[in-house]
């Protein structure tokens, strides 16, 4: 049964596949449904496995404000102005792992650093330079820079947010063994777009991320409504009150939410927000 609208105070909201349509495109009546929920006096969460920087056009696009979770719950920002409420780093000696089975297998592998200096910032770091970079690119906006990632590593010990393999599905179900076989309980992965293949710390998850900013503004889980289509949305669902994911997500995830709503290509997360909300 849907919560009473009175009751709920805070959206944590995924972005790719979930509130944007294929493509990464926010459509005007996404963002006008955001925006009246803000207006409303609710909280804008956004709960996605991308960086600040890949995720900085949407969040200033719908005007969401206050922290927000990124590269999966391994990183928790205050927006706007990125300052870093929280971080959950990857060990080194598992990312040299990975950066073994990346080379072992051929597939592209790429880190994310969180550098230290005057103001912390964040590098992307590859060792290949092919189709998936470029891909990569077009997706996020991100690149990456090239360079040997066991050298990379060395000049920035401790500070790996996020690690990923950029492989199809086929591939990934060659890696995740070997993953799991060399590394275990250590690593939390999962795959957050059709041929992204994401490690963090064990200890990281949308749900964690989630927790984190629902303490840090005093709400409780049942005054939230989560909103995801993948795999990594699966703990962020769990986290809240109450979960909605659109038609487009995977079977997994929509065996665990309270409702399926129209899919990412048909606004179906601004249809249920006009609806529930009477906009």
């Amino acid at each position: 049964m849907l919560p009473n609208p009175g009751n709920i105070k805070a959206l944590a909201m995924d972005l790719d596949g979930t509130i944007l349509a294929p493509g990464a495109v926010l459509t005007e009546r996404t963002a006008r449904a955001v925006g009246k929920c803000i207006d409303r006096g609710l909280k804008i969460i956004i709960a996605t496995g991308r960086s600040i920087d890949s995720a900085e056009p949407f969040r200033s696009a719908l005007g969401a404000s206050g922290p927000m979770v990124y590269f999966n719950g391994a990183l928790v920002a205050e927006m706007p102005g990125g300052k870093i409420l929280k971080t959950t780093l990857l060990d080194t000696k598992a990312v040299e792992t990975c950066v073994d089975i990346s080379r072992e297998t051929g597939t592209f592998f790429q880190v994310f650093f969180l550098v230290e200096g005057k103001e912390k910032r964040l590098i992307l770091a590859a060792e290949l330079d092919g189709e998936e970079r470029e891909m990569y690119h077009r997706h996020t906006g991100v690149v990456s820079e090239l360079g040997d990632l066991k050298e990379a590593l060395c000049r920035f010990p401790g500070s790996c947010v996020k690690a990923m393999f950029l492989a199809e599905p086929e591939q990934q179900a060659v890696l995740r063994p070997r993953l799991e076989e060399r590394l275990g309980g250590s690593i939390y992965v999962t795959q957050t777009f059709r041929n992204f293949l994401e490690i963090m710390d064990a200890k990281v998850s949308k749900g964690e991320g989630l927790k984190f900013v629902l303490e840090t503004l005093s709400l409780k889980p049942e005054e939230t409504i989560a909103f995801g289509d993948e795999e990594n949305d699966i703990p962020m669902l769990d986290a809240a009150g109450f979960s909605v994911v659109p038609s487009n997500a995977k079977n997994a995830v929509k065996a665990r939410a309270g409702l399926v709503v129209g899919a990412d290509s048909e606004d179906g997360v601004a249809a249920f927000l006009e609806e529930y909300f009477n906009f």
